[in-house]
């Protein structure tokens, strides 16, 4: 199997001629024939249809033209991701983070960066299920900075005590349910004749283990009908109306200034959370090290707090 037989092969099918194909991926179209023939004797059966004009898939082809853009996309996101952390001159700052961040925090926080000097390039990493997970991206070395909610009672958080980090904000995670037509809480935890519907976090994502504890403490009497491990999952959930659900106010600020969401509890019932950057150890390049004085001079800004020993 070679890579330039799925390339040829996607071309192929685009455009459903082996003249425009092979002009398309420059080659001869003797060269394109023979080397989809190489990739259907890999395959074991006839992947085109060639007595048709345009030619077509086969119903074999047809199946496989997805797993081959797939597996095309997986070994050139692989050689992006070896090149990005292994080029010591490549300018793209690698950043591993919990998806709730990435859509509230971060895109404000990044032009206020930005607003102080150049421009970075930035990407995320591959995001995972757990919060665990997540640490290891920072742990493991394969991405620059690790950007994430923080409460020092979750266990998991001891990972990370030999990372520098800067505190860059504060988060109030609220309960949440869609309101009643008179407006009062649809779903309220302060009902304690019968179990309140609750959207869960899953697993051990960051809120599944904070919560947890929060749980422990205000003894609810909950019934969890719906997880998943994605805070706007579970607002869309709660703006259906099918319980309570704890999300970053930040997600929920139009929801609720617009009456769409309402607050499920008392402000005890909130959770507080820092907001936290984690470097690695050793910048790969000058952009880290560029990125993470102008981070912690915004932090101080802000009055901050400035973790940096090693």
């Amino acid at each position: 199997m070679e890579l330039k037989w799925l390339k040829d092969f996607v071309s192929l099918a685009e455009h459903s001629s082996f003249s425009r194909a092979a002009q398309d991926r420059n080659i001869t179209q003797s060269a394109l024939s023979r080397r989809i023939k190489q990739l259907e004797n890999w395959a074991g059966m006839p992947l085109i249809d060639r007595s048709s004009n345009p030619v077509k898939l086969t119903d074999a082809g047809g199946g496989f033209l997805p797993r081959a853009q797939d597996a095309i996309d997986l070994l050139n996101n692989a050689r992006n991701a070896i090149y990005e952390q292994y080029n010591p001159t490549w300018e793209v700052l690698s950043f591993a983070t919990l998806n709730s961040l990435s859509l509230s925090f971060f895109p404000l926080w990044m032009a206020q960066m930005e607003a102080l000097g150049d421009e970075f390039r930035v990407r995320f990493t591959d995001p995972h299920a757990s919060f665990l997970g997540n640490i290891s991206t920072l742990v493991h070395g394969q991405c620059d900075f690790f950007l994430t909610y923080a409460l020092d009672t979750i266990p998991q958080m001891g990972d990370l005590k030999k990372f520098p980090y800067l505190s860059v904000g504060i988060e109030r995670v609220v309960p949440v349910t869609a309101p009643n037509s008179d407006g009062t809480p649809l779903h309220s935890l302060n009902k304690s004749y019968r179990p309140t519907d609750c959207l869960s976090y899953r697993g051990n994502s960051f809120f599944s283990l904070a919560l947890m504890q929060l749980f422990e403490k205000r003894k609810y009497n909950l019934h969890t009908v719906y997880e998943n491990g994605m805070s706007i999952a579970l607002k869309a959930m709660a703006l259906s109306g099918h319980g309570v659900t704890w999300i970053p106010r930040s997600l929920a600020e139009d929801e609720l200034r617009r009456g769409l969401l309402v607050p499920a509890g008392k402000p005890e019932d909130d959770l507080i959370v820092e907001i936290r950057i984690y470097r690695t150890l050793n910048f790969r390049n000058h952009h880290a090290e560029k990125f993470w004085r102008r981070a912690s001079y915004l932090a101080g800004q802000k009055t901050g707090t400035v973790n940096d020993s090693r």
